[in-house]
């Protein structure tokens, strides 16, 4: 094999990696030494920002293949017919730990997957679970900063997680998955993946239909109860990480089954939930899932920062046929993930390898900036209309209106009654005995660090939601019962009031 000669940056060769130049054998160092320059300024620069949330994660290629014909639903040329194969990149993540966190703590697991198509990249920016903890992104920086570390102590807090949440009662559902063995999944391979959020797929006729997306994995779903995450965490903190690139690695190729709930707008009219709650699920019963394709990973990166840490997924990266819904969250989420991945990555993040629409080559007029690292638009014209031949709108990309009135203002959810439905159904009708004696068994763990205070006001909640959940609760935390249920008989600002101090 031909010897690989060393080089600079610039591809000047190196002659000696190993001695830095000095004045004289015993120094000091000379600055002219730009081998030590570029090395150590280069290496000072390795780590660009982390995520804020989502920061650990792990990723892999594979493909998506269309298993049913849903042309009457979507013009999407990549779900255009059975059989079709499209490219993609899918990250898992957790959510709230830093990079260094364990694999197995108790948090919920981002599922986001990029689609190289024909039309451009498509991303879906999911979560291994169907709802989230607040429907208004004007509560997300607060929620998150709650998540990580006290700003005196920089440690995570018991108090500030359950403050929170308890203000915060639209969180139920969403804390009564995680806290249950859901909420730490055996591996990323073995747990399911969910849109959340509620978008709009359009067909060649212009005529619309509101979907969420439920990938479920063909693994089978494991989970760990909290003691098992616990040896985990002390025993391997990399164990998904790890169990996704070996499997992969041996040929033991993850897959899974996409499966779509669909709602015509005449049938969202007499729906029972708020079609764009994203804390509130679409009961199967009420809207039975049809399978349409199946998602394929099969190829590990070759560099985990070139390809993982630098991927970057955006709810605002649509292709025809594909829309977003009025969902408040989505609504948020469309701003606020290109807007931090021009913060973390750069202006042209879109030109790094893993990001680049490589079916779609981009043609626009955004010029200049930060790593353009292409030819920048070359010689053509850097605006729009132009008559010199370049890149021209094409009425065809345009998604059907969506008719929109009401007043200009802050609206607050009205429906507040909702919040605690649906999780007081999974806690009665889905939960065995065995699944509801670890919930309560987590919950108490957790929320035991936490001041009497705060834990009146969420056992309270739990209450609400359902009678014996609020009870079991209150017992696990040795609170008078009697008090618990008179909280619960309150609305929300008497009860804050009641547990002020």
């Amino acid at each position: 094999m031909k010897k690989k000669k060393m080089t600079t940056a610039f591809g000047k060769p190196v002659g000696d990696d190993i001695n830095s130049q000095t004045a004289g054998a015993k120094g000091p160092i000379l600055v002219q030494d730009m081998h030590l320059v570029e090395k150590l300024s280069h290496f000072d620069r390795e780590r660009i920002p982390e995520r804020v949330v989502h920061a650990k994660g792990a990723g892999a290629y594979g493909y998506f293949e269309v298993t049913a014909d849903i042309t009457k639903y979507t013009k999407a040329a990549f779900l255009s017919k059975i059989g079709k194969k499209t490219d993609l990149f899918v990250r898992f993540s957790t959510v709230g730990g830093e990079k260094g966190s364990a694999d197995a703590e108790r948090d919920p697991r981002g599922f986001a997957i990029k689609f190289y198509t024909e039309e451009g990249n498509y991303d879906l920016v999911g979560n291994n679970t169907p709802v989230f903890f607040i429907r208004d992104p004007m509560k997300f920086p607060d929620f998150i900063h709650t998540q990580k570390r006290n700003p005196a102590t920089n440690l995570k807090d018991p108090d500030m997680f359950w403050d929170f949440l308890s203000l915060t009662p639209e969180s139920i559902h969403q804390v009564t998955i995680l806290f249950s063995d859901r909420g730490t999944p055996a591996t990323f391979r073995h747990m399911n993946g969910y849109s959340s959020h509620t978008y709009k797929w359009y067909n060649e006729k212009g005529e619309y239909v509101w979907v969420q997306y439920h990938f479920k994995t063909d693994q089978g779903s494991k989970t760990m109860t909290a003691s098992e995450a616990n040896a985990m965490c002390a025993k391997d903190p990399d164990h998904a990480t790890r169990d996704l690139h070996e499997s992969i690695e041996k040929g033991d190729y993850p897959s899974w089954t996409l499966e779509m709930q669909i709602l015509t707008p005449e049938q969202a009219k007499d729906f029972r939930w708020d079609l764009f709650d994203i804390t509130k699920v679409w009961p199967h019963s009420e809207v039975p899932p049809i399978t349409i394709g199946k998602m394929v990973l099969n190829k590990n990166p070759e560099n985990y920062f070139a390809e993982v840490e630098q991927s970057a997924f955006c709810p605002s990266n649509f292709v025809p046929g594909i829309a977003a819904s009025p969902d408040k969250m989505l609504q948020g989420r469309i701003f606020s993930y290109h807007d931090t991945h021009i913060h973390r990555l750069g202006t042209n993040y879109q030109l790094i390898p893993v990001n680049m629409p490589k079916n779609a080559p981009e043609l626009n007029y955004q010029r200049d900036g930060a790593m353009r690292v292409d030819n920048g638009g070359g010689s053509g014209p850097n605006y729009w209309p132009n008559s010199f031949g370049g890149p021209s709108p094409d009425e065809s990309a345009l998604e059907p209106p969506l008719p929109i009135e009401g007043s200009a203002t802050e609206h607050a959810y009205a429906l507040v009654d909702d919040d605690f439905v649906q999780a007081g159904n999974l806690y009665r009708n889905v939960m065995s005995d065995q699944d509801r004696a670890n919930l309560i068994g987590n919950i108490t763990g957790h929320l035991g660090g936490a001041q009497k205070r705060i834990q009146l006001r969420q056992a309270a909640i739990f209450y609400k939601a359902d009678k014996d959940y609020g009870t079991r609760v209150a017992k696990g935390l040795g609170l008078d019962i009697a008090e618990v249920e008179k909280l619960a008989a309150m609305d929300q600002p008497e009860r804050v009031k009641a547990t002020a101090s």
